[in-house]
């Protein structure tokens, strides 16, 4: 909101001018002078004259240049009319007051509002705005090369990549054929074998496990490993075999020895395919074998080495068994895993020489698989224990009534040998004389260097056999002989 100060016209700047009655505006503006006001000129010091002073007459300083007037320098202000009167050229012309300015619209730019460049003068770019129309036609530009773009590389890939890369015509070389599979080969072993060989799987309450078998007999007589069953026997679990074609049945327990880790099972197949059974005590060290059996429940795996050692005490005690066995086992290179145990063991003619049962590990390093020692329990062994379990359901073993440690395994220096540590009263080893603390080195002329080679020779034998030991009793040896009880 505007203030005015009241007061009379001698002390107001704003009023009106003395005999105006009407606005400023047009047509009552005030109309500008006709012609200028004189000024009376002044009179310029000798400097100003010298330095701004009209030359003198006849010097042609205002003149035009020599030559074309059209030659390239255009026209300038210094030659239009009345330039002799411009008071910036002339100090002494008289100067006068203008005409009022005009306020008019500015004319339009040219369409080309770049000045021409004379000589030596360097154009300045300055971008325009493109209107919508053109924009548009860019765009529509642009897609169209981009899709003459993409047409022309999808043929040239069609033609250079993917045509050198597919041929529809290509037919690859055939030749007749060239693998044989002579009698004895692995191939044709596996064949013949493969059949007899089951898988068994044990299921509980809590627990499962899988193992495998042998059909030693067409009733449906299937041996396997005593810690593979045992686990139905103690839980009361179920037992189911699966063969060769993926068929399948329930299985009871015959019999079962946890001291030799054997086991006799009993299906109802008519029909079942019977392994052969060798001799064991004909393999040698170096002779090719083939382990078949169930790894890791791979049922039907079939792998091969060699016999690596023969008459190696190994110690068994299965993991949730009841299995506290020691066997006289061949040791072989072919890889034997976990679920291998019960399967068979074959020499280069087919036949069964060893049940697979037990692998050394290192334990320490938590290595569980194969590692290229395996041990089987030799068929002859394993014949005789089926046998006592098909007909009574119970193996009778030999025994000397005692017990005894490996003399390595006591830290005592000197020798190897199983030291007595108990005789049982009314044994074979009272009875013939021994006493704990004696150290048996040898039966009937064989050497004794450990516990466990102790065991095996004397299982070795049958009940009512008479043996002779050589101890060491206080450093000297003695000579005994023990007749063989029942366990």
């Amino acid at each position: 909101m505007s203030q005015h100060r009241a007061g009379g016209d001698g002390d107001d700047p704003f009023r009106r001018p003395n005999g105006v009655d009407a606005p400023f505006a047009a047509p009552n503006r005030p109309a500008p002078a006709p012609a200028a006001r004189a000024v009376p000129p002044s009179v310029p010091t000798p400097e100003t004259e010298q330095a701004f002073g009209r030359p003198d007459a006849g010097t042609g300083a205002f003149d035009r240049p020599p030559g074309p007037a059209d030659a390239g320098r255009g026209e300038s202000p210094w030659w239009v009319p009345g330039a002799d009167r411009d008071p910036w050229r002339d100090p002494a012309s008289a100067p006068y007051l203008g005409a009022p300015v005009v306020f008019e619209d500015p004319p339009p730019p040219p369409a080309d509002d770049i000045p021409a460049a004379g000589p030596g003068v360097r154009r300045r770019w300055r971008p325009r705005r493109p209107s919508v129309g053109g924009a548009a036609l860019v765009v529509i530009i642009a897609l169209l090369l981009a899709g003459v773009g993409g047409a022309t590389g999808f043929v040239l890939a069609d033609h250079y990549g993917t045509s050198s890369l597919l041929d529809p015509g290509a037919k690859l070389a055939t030749v007749g054929p060239s693998i044989q599979r002579r009698p004895g080969s692995v191939a044709d072993i596996a064949r013949r074998v493969l059949p007899s060989v089951v898988s068994i799987q044990v299921r509980t309450a809590d627990e499962e496990g899988t193992g495998s078998g042998v059909v030693i007999d067409a009733k449906g007589y299937i041996l396997t490993n005593n810690h593979v069953v045992s686990l139905a026997a103690t839980s009361a679990g179920t037992i189911r075999v699966i063969y060769n074609d993926q068929s399948s049945s329930s299985a009871r327990i015959v019999g079962r020895d946890p001291k030799t880790d054997l086991a006799v099972i009993k299906v109802d197949k008519p029909g079942l395919v019977v392994a052969r059974l060798g001799d064991s005590s004909k393999i040698v060290v170096g002779d090719p074998v083939i382990a078949i059996g169930s790894p890791l429940g791979l049922a039907g795996t079939v792998t091969s080495g060699i016999v690596s050692a023969l008459d190696r005490p190994v110690r068994l005690s299965g993991e949730g068994s009841d299995t506290n066995a020691v066997i006289d086992a061949i040791q072989t290179d072919a890889a034997i895993n976990p679920g291998n145990s019960g399967g068979a063991l074959v020499d280069a003619t087919g036949a069964t020489v060893g049940i697979n049962s037990a692998i050394a590990s290192l334990g320490s390093q938590g290595q569980s698989g194969s590692i290229g020692v395996g041990f089987a329990i030799p068929i002859n062994a394993a014949r005789r224990i089926a046998l006592q379990l098909i007909h009574s359901g119970h193996v009778v073993h030999a025994t000397l009534g005692l017990n005894a440690r490996s003399v390595t395994d006591l830290g005592r220096r000197g020798g190897d040998g199983a030291q007595v540590e108990v005789v049982d009263r009314g044994g074979a080893a009272q009875k013939a004389g021994i006493r704990e603390g004696d150290v048996i080195t040898a039966i009937d002329g064989k050497p004794v260097s450990s516990s466990e080679e102790l065991i095996v020779l004397v299982g070795s034998h049958r009940v009512g056999d008479t043996v002779t030991l050589t101890i060491d009793r206080g450093g000297s040896p003695k000579t005994v002989r023990a007749t063989l009880q029942r366990d």
